[in-house]
């Protein structure tokens, strides 16, 4: 059954409910709650010694995103990974993206080319076996590409439809993909800023499809995770 790990706690500064989706949407897409398994609404509010509402509340969330299924009288289960919504993902996001970075490179500041360099920089400081890090760190660059182009809403939108996708990312990420992609956000970066913006939406949709080679290749690797892979 499920384990909420220690330093998952709960911050009193901030609703339940809320706090409780993050920590199971995270252990959903780092493989630590696996498709198939059940989950208990029971047992993860004692862990948490909190009612069960916020944890029910949690698992609407989950579902609403594809991430469990909650099966009347039976329980609620871990999903296995659709690939048709990876990529229907995949497919958003980069129309979204592209337009973004096309933005920040026409518009771009000193001060947004330093922190994304600073960002490549902490990327390449990741431990070799800390990919849960590598992925905070590179959503966090695309998040600071949507703010520097005035478009956190946009980043919203793409944060609340990308769970499948962060799922397949963090099985197929290891040593050699993680060095390809900061390679190619250090592409994304000069692109902007040498004001290209041809370039920087070329290197960008480049790096969004990263995961048209992954998928196929996990998906055989890891045909528990996946719907409708013999």
């Amino acid at each position: 059954m499920q384990n909420i790990k220690p330093q998952r706690v709960l911050s009193a500064a901030e609703a339940v409910g809320p706090q409780v989706y993050r920590i199971l949407r995270e252990q959903i897409i780092q493989a630590e709650l696996t498709p198939g398994e059940r989950i208990s609404e029971a047992e993860i509010a004692k862990s948490l010694s909190i009612s069960r509402q916020p944890v029910r509340e949690a698992f609407i969330k989950l579902s609403e995103e594809g991430l469990v299924q909650v099966l009347p009288q039976r329980g609620t289960y871990v999903t296995r990974i659709s690939t048709a919504s990876v990529m229907d993902v995949r497919f958003v996001r980069e129309a979204i993206e592209a337009d973004i970075v096309r933005q920040v490179a026409g518009e771009h500041t000193a001060e947004t080319v330093r922190a994304l360099r600073d960002q490549i920089a902490r990327q390449k400081q990741v431990p070799q076996d800390d990919r849960a890090a590598f992925l905070r760190l590179d959503e966090l660059f695309h998040h600071t590409l949507a703010a520097a182009a005035g478009r956190a809403y946009a980043w919203s939108v793409i944060e609340s439809v990308k769970a499948q996708m962060d799922r397949v990312r963090f099985l197929s990420v290891d040593d050699l993909h993680i060095g390809r992609l900061i390679d190619q956000h250090e592409r994304i970066v000069d692109a902007i800023a040498a004001g290209d913006v041809g370039k920087a939406e070329t290197a960008l949709r480049t790096h969004l499809r990263e995961i048209l080679k992954s998928l196929p290749e996990i998906a055989r690797a890891r045909t528990e995770f996946f719907d409708g892979v013999a």
